[in-house]
């Protein structure tokens, strides 16, 4: 796979007493990602996954804008077509087949990639593990199931056993756990679980179309108390239907090809026209770790939380969860942020968490009814809800801004907006070229200002953020000739930088690794207070004046 590998900083420091800067529980996509972010940076990281060959069919089937972007970031950006597509639509419909619902997938969404992408999970992971191969620093060990962990307070010694019951023992910095619901890491951290009680068993059946097909809609809920039913794009030639099991319903009997079959006859979907790829019953659940971090053990993506599949956000939180430890890992293996830092990783993504854990459960209340009274009142709303321009009765918001972590607040500690809010991106130009935002700025802080941010700062805050690895970007209006401008001038080819600045009553906003706005100043005095902060909120001091 040609990429660029980019890191994010000014280098790194490997610890020789350790055998490994990172040990990584589970290789699914979210230790896939976590493992590649940490070695692009620089890090050795040993991923340790105990299947000895990646999981062969579907199971998550799309993501959204801020995933891709996240993906982008990982450096398989320009290989997202190869298994995604664009989801196009998303509609809901009742028994009679009212619309309910519908929402349409935009193009480009607040991230620049499209706002929603059916794919086929295994494409995805292939792609991410020869990405994987890119790093000599990255080694990944399979077969081996992780059986014990040992936190001396400087190190972690991890102990895996393999098939011939044959222990291997290494020393690790950190270990994060993403191994998954029955998480390994997460039960030796002795972390609390909060479970909203959450439980229905549903069909799931993947099917390989023998010819392409058009949907319409192409993503499709259907609320028929009688059998509450999915039929969704799971990436290019693939589709995935979902059945819930009713209740006193045997699950044998649901799993028997001849049911599953007569239930695919209700979308035209049968032997003749489709292979059925497998098929397997789950109990959707909802749940979150109070806990994401002990020490220098720490979990994400599913061994974090569990959430119903309604809003597409499992495999998408899990994402975010690695892009958010993965900048904060990387300070504070480099010692340019206190231990400490680490801390907001769990405050931060919980909440977002917790946000998204009862949204889809709330979307599943309203397709999980299969009492008929109940239903029609179900319907009487969301039909009104329609009428009146559109809008919709479903909580549809599973992102929101951080109230809690790391960023500019106020003397009493509330957000300063934008921070703790998802920096858009769209597309710019340099003398080079144009592209997306990460494209040609960069990846790691970012700092976009209306003027070049070097007159604004003095030395000792350019050493700062120089040792950050910080890009620094001066924004020109559309029209703009780049290369006549400097080094490090962008042209906001869309107009979507400007203006935001203009909103937010700003001339320069800074942004972390993750794409959350870390706070935005107007003017010299503010950027340099803005500077501080985040020397201050990553516990460590500015070089000092000469």
């Amino acid at each position: 796979m040609t990429v660029e590998t980019q890191t994010a900083g000014a280098g790194t420091e490997t610890d020789a007493a350790t055998d490994t800067d990172v040990a990584v529980v589970g290789y699914g996509p979210v230790g896939q990602v976590l493992a590649i972010l940490l070695a692009r940076r620089g890090w050795r990281v040993t991923a340790v996954e105990r299947w000895s060959q990646p999981y062969p069919m579907p199971r998550a089937v799309g993501f959204d804008d801020e995933a891709a972007r996240i993906l982008a970031a990982a450096g398989i950006g320009p290989f997202l077509d190869k298994f995604g597509e664009n989801s196009r639509d998303y509609a809901w419909r009742n028994a009679a087949g009212d619309t309910l619902l519908h929402m349409e997938s935009a193009a480009n969404g607040h991230c620049g990639w499209p706002q929603a992408t059916a794919m086929y999970q295994p494409g995805l992971e292939a792609t991410l593990i020869e990405r994987g191969t890119d790093f000599p620093n990255l080694r990944v060990v399979r077969g081996q199931e992780v059986v014990e962990l040992d936190d001396r307070g400087d190190l972690v010694e991890v102990i895996s056993e393999d098939a011939d019951e044959q222990e291997h023992t290494f020393t690790a910095r950190y270990v994060v756990g993403c191994d998954g619901a029955n998480s390994f890491v997460r039960e030796s951290m002795e972390s609390s679980l909060t479970d909203l009680g959450f439980f229905y068993d549903w069909l799931i059946c993947d099917v390989v179309l023998d010819e392409p097909r058009e949907f319409r809609p192409n993503n499709l809920q259907i609320c028929d108390p009688q059998r509450p039913r999915t039929a969704v794009s799971a990436g290019p030639g693939h589709r995935r239907f979902e059945f819930m099991r009713l209740p006193g319903e045997n699950i044998e009997e649901l799993k028997r090809d001849d049911t599953l079959w007569r239930m695919l006859e209700m979308f035209s979907v049968h032997p003749d026209n489709a292979t059925l790829e497998r098929h397997a019953v789950y109990t959707f659940q909802a749940r979150w770790a109070g806990e994401w971090r002990k020490g220098r053990l720490l979990i994400a993506g599913d061994a974090a939380h569990l959430m119903p599949p309604f809003a597409g956000q499992g495999m998408c939180s899990g994402f975010r969860d690695v892009a958010n430890l993965s900048w904060k890992l990387d300070l504070a293996l480099r010692g340019l942020a206190d231990d400490s830092v680490l801390d907001t990783y769990t405050v931060e993504r919980r909440a977002h968490v917790q946000n998204a854990v009862t949204t889809s459960v709330k979307l599943g209340k309203v397709i999980c009814v299969t009492d008929p009274a109940a239903a029609a009142d179900r319907d009487a709303i969301m039909l009104a809800a329609r009428d009146r321009e559109g809008a919709a009765a479903l909580p549809m918001s599973t992102v929101i801004p951080f109230d809690e972590g790391l960023f500019q607040r106020t003397g009493d500690g509330t957000p300063l907006r934008p921070a703790g809010t998802l920096f858009p991106q769209a597309r710019v130009a340099d003398a080079e070229g144009d592209g997306l935002l990460d494209e040609i700025v960069g990846l790691g802080f970012v700092l976009l200002a209306v003027s070049d941010p070097a007159t604004l700062l003095d030395d000792r805050r350019r050493a700062f953020l120089d040792g950050l690895g910080t890009r620094c970007a001066h924004l020109l209006p559309a029209g703009t000739e780049p290369g006549k401008s400097g080094p490090g001038a962008v042209v906001d080819i869309e107009g979507r930088y400007l203006p935001y600045l203009t909103e937010n009553g700003a001339t320069a906003v800074l942004v972390r690794p993750d794409f959350t706005v870390f706070g935005a100043a107007n003017g010299p005095e503010e950027l340099r207070e803005l500077v501080d902060q985040l020397a201050h909120r990553l516990g460590t001091p500015l070089p000092a004046a000469d």
